[in-house]
């Protein structure tokens, strides 16, 4: 069994072959795509943030809207992007969000991606400290919100306060009891992927990896996720710890299907660099037939290791496309995997 979900980069564009030609179409869509995906029995919403970009951003009001007019799906972040964060000031959003939306919350963190602009944290007011360069900086930012979400009591109390405090040192509130055993790492290698099983956080592997050994994409994931385990074993956690996976999956049940992805192919995977110094394999897409689709998936080997499937969607087709897309893996796919 796995949990099925989607994820949204929530792209926007006025271009008329767009259905999501504004920031407001991205964001009132995306709550109903997950609505839909909720009556369609998936298990997880999942936004992705990008800063100075035609794409979703600010995701606490989102996940908070998302909360409030659903009842039982996940609602996550896949990720947020933690040199552009000040990680008290998350913790009170992600706790009002969480609360707002019963303890539904998993939120995906990293150190981000390159982004549109040079140093877009140093806009936001951030800036690495001594010695610290940006992804130590989102490191430490990652730290103290997790410390933060244990809730225990840190600040000294004003003696003379507007309103009475409980006794002690106060904690950042709203708290929301839970959300910290709900945070995952977005990992683009395997040594982060240890470092987040050894400070107790769930994994989300992309389509994106760190290029460590010149295999294939979805081999090179998995020995990620088992290096993670065995890390997490290690750390003596008591609990077991989740690990996600991404894919662009699209079953050809329809003309419009083969239309929009019949040209696909196989797909294969790519590699690329994604600053000057890191090169990177990008995993290939899915589209096929679903007796040929699931005969593809059952040898991808990262999803296998996984309990989380995350289902990357084009959210520029518009809202009923993309439940169609959701509904036909559910429908077509999972059970034929043992997934449903």
């Amino acid at each position: 069994m796995k949990k099925i979900g989607f994820l949204s980069f929530g792209h926007w564009t006025p271009s008329p072959q767009s259905q999501t030609r504004s920031a407001g179409d991205a964001l009132l869509q995306s709550i109903d795509l997950a609505v839909a995906a909720e009556e369609l029995g998936a298990d997880g919403a999942y936004f992705r943030v990008h800063h100075f970009a035609r794409q979703l951003a600010s995701p606490f009001p989102l996940l908070a809207a998302v909360g409030a007019k659903t009842s039982k799906i996940e609602i996550g972040t896949a990720v947020i992007d933690m040199r552009y964060e000040n990680p008290l000031y998350m913790a009170e959003d992600a706790g009002s969000a969480d609360l707002i939306a019963g303890s539904r919350l998993q939120l995906g963190i990293s150190r981000g991606s390159p982004e549109q602009v040079i140093d877009g944290w140093r806009y936001f007011g951030y800036a690495p400290g001594e010695g610290e360069d940006e992804s130590a900086m989102a490191r430490r930012n990652t730290e103290i919100l997790l410390e933060v979400l244990k809730g225990n009591g840190f600040a000294q109390p004003n003696p003379r306060p507007m309103f009475p405090n409980p006794p002690g040192m106060l904690r950042v509130e709203p708290h929301s009891e839970g959300l910290r055993e709900r945070i995952w790492w977005g990992a683009s290698s395997n040594a982060t992927a240890i470092w987040a099983a050894q400070l107790g956080m769930n994994l989300q592997s992309s389509t994106l990896k760190n290029d460590e050994t010149g295999e294939p994409f979805h081999i090179q994931q998995a020995a990620q996720i088992r290096a993670y385990r065995e890390a997490w074993k290690a750390a003596g956690h008591t609990r077991t710890p989740r690990v996600s996976v991404s894919r662009s999956i699209f079953a050809l049940v329809n003309d419009t299907d083969r239309a929009y992805f019949g040209g696909s192919g196989e797909g294969r995977d790519q590699i690329g660099n994604i600053d000057e110094k890191t090169r990177a394999i990008f995993g290939r897409s899915y589209a096929a037939e679903p007796d040929a689709l699931v005969k593809q998936l059952a040898e991808d080997e990262a999803i296998k290791e996984a309990d989380t499937l995350l289902l990357t969607v084009p959210n520029q087709l518009g809202v009923a496309y993309n439940a169609h897309v959701i509904e036909s893996i559910l429908k077509h796919v999972a059970p034929a995997l043992g997934w449903r």
